[in-house]
């Protein structure tokens, strides 16, 4: 029970502030977007993408106050910076990050995104067989 509670207000946090940052600024809420328009805002401290960002970046130290989580990493740095990079390429090729196509874009019935998050999905699904059944044994 105590999972299903977190989960449903993490998802109801997110949602509530989909919604809200899309309607106060007229803007998508999509990780890559926000952080390309951080980087390129003439007054970095006037942007409210930039706060957006650093509530991100604080509040899991918020929620590790609140509960210890059980996060156990078994990739090497390497591969996770492989991995980050491919990631990062894929949201360029994709014009969008999970989050713009699969939470924003999504809820607003975008076929664009709809064909995104299915194809993030199973290129997921794909990834996940080959290093579990072909690669892995």
């Amino acid at each position: 029970m105590h999972d299903f509670i977190f989960a449903f207000i993490g998802g109801t946090l997110l949602g509530a502030s989909t919604i809200g940052y899309l309607y106060i600024n007229g803007r998508i809420a999509g990780i890559s977007g926000i952080i390309a328009y951080v980087m390129t805002a003439k007054e970095i401290s006037k942007s409210p993408a930039l706060y957006f960002l650093l509530g991100l970046l604080l509040v899991p130290f918020v929620y590790q106050m609140l509960a210890t989580p059980q996060i156990v990493l078994n990739s090497s740095p390497i591969a996770m910076l492989v991995a980050g990079l491919l990631v990062g390429i894929g949201t360029r090729m994709g014009s969008g990050c999970t989050s713009g196509h699969g939470i924003c874009g999504i809820s607003r019935l975008s076929v664009r995104s709809i064909v995104a998050t299915a194809t993030f999905m199973l290129m997921g699904f794909v990834t996940v067989f080959v290093m579990r059944h072909v690669i892995g044994g």
